[in-house]
């Protein structure tokens, strides 16, 4: 798996200067290294280091092994070792040594590293991206979800079982469990691909190996498969018709296959993809809901780092077009890998080039599709935050097609194997809305008001009275339009119309309430004395239009703040229609506004309305005038004529 993960073989280093009593133990470790069998090199050069012997290339070469393999505790101890040296290193030292301090939860000195990184490589745009964010912790905990459990599930074994996607009613996903030959790297089995059926109690099947048209005696992984289950695409090492080959530097890559299913169900002629190479690795396939684009990774010609994603075209015979690269708005210098676009078209992906938790986090950029359709590059890249993403390596975001369930690997701390497959129900996205009542002209705290939140069409959903600090909080649904209000008494209120966006965020809001100065007497408009503009209606209704219903709920804010004011409602036609036409229409309009105040707990007693069809005009257009749609309207409206104070 750590070889899938980490698309990219760094070169070997060479030893030198060892003092002959090493020299045996450091051809050998150099000798693992060149075959990247980093735990029998670990092995060798662990010996050599207790011995007492120091180097840079030995602490880079030991650091390297247990980096590559996950063991980030052992990482961190010689990469610290190597800066204790105070040489002068690669900068991706810097990276690497800030990684493995992550894995240990320790932020603080990680980001120094992050910092010294950028020092050493301004340009690259892992430590540009840490630098626009310092405060990620932060960041990351307010896109974190508490109200999601991550399950552990029973299909996972003490190997590594990794990746997960729908096919039909199975779930297929890689694992090591088959046994066989070990891969030098991390001395585990290769990956085999296998499924399990879900049963009526939530339990799965027996895990059942795919079929030896797809599965080999070297790694199968990363399924993915056409809404029509026509054609998977999947991983594997670059072995094809009993050839195992390798690129010119003597690496064995990755490559993407394709295969299509029989009418038994069964898998049949399994082909590489045209633009796979022997110098360059293509791996972790994702079908999009639509079944016309694919995902994947890869570090090949002009990627950004050492895995970058890729998107390419599926044509309907299952061939494929000529991939693409997303892009530096995506990838970065480190690794960008695992994608998968869900059925909102939101793309998410692994990386450890953002600023995270550590080692692999997953990120969502949401309506991805839909702005790549429109050429919009405006990318808001998010971190899941926890539980999603640990201090540890958290891959292969899936979600069930349909469903709520979604699927998730990590290698955290409390599994059962080197990875494990962890399952979730997907969540509603969620918005926390805070903030203060102030004074408009003084901005001092306003103890004591009330403040109510409200749905599209002013339902009040929750109401709460804020305390000596002014504060208040709803947690509210994404991409859904609210209405926050603010009054106390004496008060003109104050309400902020909303809409909250896509993406999980906090958003911020201040309500100003104007201490109530100005006198009215009985007899005032209420619309021209508090500056509430006129309630329009449409020609020939008299139903509450949106605005209008936006507009009434400032008189409502008013009528709360008097509780001893009565007014009487007048409504105004237009001169179209016959003059007893309007007289009706404008008694229902009347009628119609009285009745919103009173079905949001006003007192019918302090309501009173009339209807005075075309008889007030505002303005010239009389029957027989030619006017404008603008012009009439002005005449539709309603006043509000205070009748009673106290």
């Amino acid at each position: 798996m750590k070889a899938q993960k980490y698309i990219l073989i760094l070169a070997a280093f060479l030893i030198c200067n060892a003092s002959f009593s090493q020299e045996g133990r450091i051809n050998a470790a150099n000798s693992e290294y060149d075959q990247f069998a980093y735990i029998k090199t670990s092995e060798i050069l662990l010996k050599v280091a207790n011995d007492g012997y120091k180097s840079v290339e030995l602490f880079q070469k030991l650091g390297n092994s247990f980096y590559f393999n996950n063991k980030m505790d052992d990482a961190a101890k010689w990469y610290g070792e190597l800066m204790a040296m105070d040489q002068i290193v690669d900068a991706e030292y810097y990276f690497r040594y800030a990684q493995a301090l992550k894995s240990q939860e320790n932020y603080d000195e990680s980001d120094k590293w992050m910092i010294r990184f950028n020092e050493a490589r301004p340009d690259d745009l892992r430590g540009k991206a840490f630098l626009s964010k310092v405060d990620y912790l932060n960041s990351i905990d307010r896109m974190s979800h508490d109200d999601v459990d991550l399950y552990n599930m029973d299909l996972n074994t003490e190997f590594s079982d990794f990746g997960s996607n729908q096919f039909k009613d199975q779930l297929v996903f890689a694992s090591t469990r088959g046994g066989g030959n070990k891969y030098n790297w991390n001395e585990q089995p290769y990956l085999d691909l296998y499924s399990v059926t879900k049963k009526e109690d939530g339990s799965y099947t027996e895990a059942k190996a795919l079929n030896d048209k797809i599965n080999t005696r070297f790694h199968e992984s990363s399924a993915s498969f056409t809404p029509d289950d026509q054609f998977m695409f999947f991983t594997r090492n670059n072995y094809y018709k009993r050839k195992f080959k390798k690129g010119e530097d003597g690496i064995n890559r990755l490559q993407m296959f394709r295969a299509i299913q029989q009418t038994d169900g069964t898998w049949y002629d399994v082909v590489p993809v045209h633009f796979n190479s022997d110098d360059y690795s293509v791996a972790h396939p994702s079908v999009n809901v639509y079944g016309t684009k694919l995902y994947f990774a890869s570090d090949m010609k002009d990627s950004a780092g050492a895995s970058d994603i890729f998107v390419v075209d599926i044509r309907p015979d299952g061939s494929l077009g000529e991939p693409k690269n997303l892009g530096f708005g995506i990838n970065t210098e480190g690794h960008e890998s695992f994608p998968f676009i869900n059925e909102d078209g939101d793309l998410f992906f692994s990386s450890n080039g953002y600023p995270g938790l550590g080692g692999l986090d997953v990120y969502v950029i949401r309506d991805f599709e839909e702005k790549m359709e429109t050429n919009a590059r405006d990318f808001i890249i998010e971190n899941l935050g926890r539980p999603f993403n640990s201090a540890m390596d958290d891959f292969a975001y899936y979600e069930n097609l349909g469903t709520k369930e979604g699927f998730i690997t990590s290698n955290r701390d409390g599994g059962k194997g080197d990875d494990d497959i962890y399952s979730f129900i997907v969540p509603e996205c969620k918005q926390l809305v805070e903030g203060y009542v102030k004074d408009l002209d003084t901005k001092e705290i306003v103890p004591g008001a009330i403040v109510a939140l409200y749905d599209a069409s002013n339902n009040e959903i929750e109401s709460k009275v804020v305390g000596d600090e002014g504060y208040f909080a709803f947690e509210v649904g994404c991409e859904t339009e609210f209405l926050i209000r603010g009054v106390k008494d004496t008060y003109i209120g104050d309400e902020k119309r909303f809409t909250t966006p896509k993406i999980k965020q906090e958003l911020e809001i201040e309500l100003l309430l104007d201490k109530d100065e100005q006198e009215v007497t009985i007899g005032d408009d209420l619309a021209k004395a508090l500056d509430i503009p006129i309630i329009y209606f449409d020609f020939d209704k008299h139903n509450i239009r949106y605005d209008a219903s936006v507009e009434l709920e400032k008189v409502l804010i008013v009528l709360n703040t008097y509780p001893t004011m009565e007014i009487d409602i007048r409504s105004h036609t237009d001169s179209r229609g016959t003059s007893e036409y309007n007289d009706t229409l404008s008694e229902k309009r009347a009628g119609s506004t009285r009745q919103y105040l009173i079905d949001r707990n006003i007192s019918a007693d302090r309501l009173t309305s009339k209807g005075y069809g075309e008889n007030e005009l505002k303005n010239h257009c009389s029957d027989g005038v030619e006017c404008s749609e603008e012009e009439h309207q002005l005449n539709r409206r309603s006043e509000f004529i205070i009748t009673k104070m106290k």
